[in-house]
């Protein structure tokens, strides 16, 4: 029971400080999107974590990825649709704001021209070999909205610090081997990383991706380097556009969440 009052005060506390510093931005409304998206992001259950209530390490890894598989999943065109309410701008509910470039774009700007966006997989899906079959290639926790010059320039490198400027890429960095996204999303990058290694674990016919502490990592499942993805997710703690993300795929597509945006203590209790 402590240790669920704790995470509960934690939880508050970030909101605290969220709301403050985001104050004046208008509520994401979600209009212009899919039938089945709900017009507000309930607060999840508390008991969505009972099971990993006390645990730390292997054991609190082992019970998160039970909790989370239990999910809706999604086919790759759906994908689409799903987006265009995920990442909605705040400001523009016919827009969505682009992950690495932070620009807000035209909804029905998808496809794969310049000047459009398309599905961005941040564990870059190549790292596994899943592609976008249904499972982790349509996971919507680590897809998202990105410039297609940009996600091209990306392609399956791992993340580290470092490189030249990206074109467009609204501060993000780039070399022969890594990338390093904008400093606003870098957290958010960590974390879809830290859920993907939790909720595929090799046990449902998909490859058993884990984080490591090496970049160059091919098509073997593994997607680094780890030390920079924890740096980045203290450096970057979960805002309210991430936390509303997380919300609208809980209510309305996957009904599973991200722990790493509830709890971001439990990054550090895993790896």
């Amino acid at each position: 029971m402590l240790a669920i009052r704790l995470h509960r005060r934690r939880r508050t506390a970030v909101a605290l400080t969220t709301a403050a510093v985001l104050a004046g931005l208008t509520a994401p409304a979600l209009t212009a999107t899919p039938a089945t998206a709900t017009t507000t992001a309930a607060a999840y259950d508390d008991a969505y974590y009972d099971d990993a209530a006390g645990k730390s390490g292997e054991a609190l890894k082992d019970a998160l990825h039970a909790i989370i598989s239990d999910q809706t999943k999604l086919s790759y065109s759906a994908v689409w649709d799903a987006l265009k309410a995920t990442d909605q701008d705040p400001n523009n509910s016919g827009n969505v704001i682009l992950l690495y470039s932070g620009v807000s774009r035209s909804k029905s700007l998808n496809g794969g021209d310049t000047g459009d966006w398309n599905r961005e997989h941040v564990w870059a899906k190549s790292h596994g070999d899943f592609g976008t079959s249904t499972g982790p290639g349509t996971d919507i926790h680590h897809l998202r909205p990105t410039d297609v010059k940009v996600n091209s320039i990306r392609g399956n490198k791992d993340f580290d610090n470092g490189g030249s400027a990206v074109a467009n890429g609204g501060g993000s960095l780039t070399d022969s081997d890594s990338f390093e996204p904008r400093d606003a999303v870098k957290g958010d990058v960590a974390r879809m990383i830290f859920y993907m290694a939790v909720r595929y674990e090799g046990t449902d016919g998909w490859p058993d991706l884990e984080v490591n502490g090496q970049v160059n990592n091919g098509s073997n499942p593994y997607m680094g380097k780890l030390a920079v993805l924890k740096a980045w997710h203290q450096e970057d703690p979960p805002d309210a556009f991430e936390q509303r993300r997380n919300d609208v795929i809980h209510d309305s597509y996957q009904h599973n969440r991200n722990p790493f945006i509830d709890h971001p203590e439990w990054v550090e209790s895993i790896w």
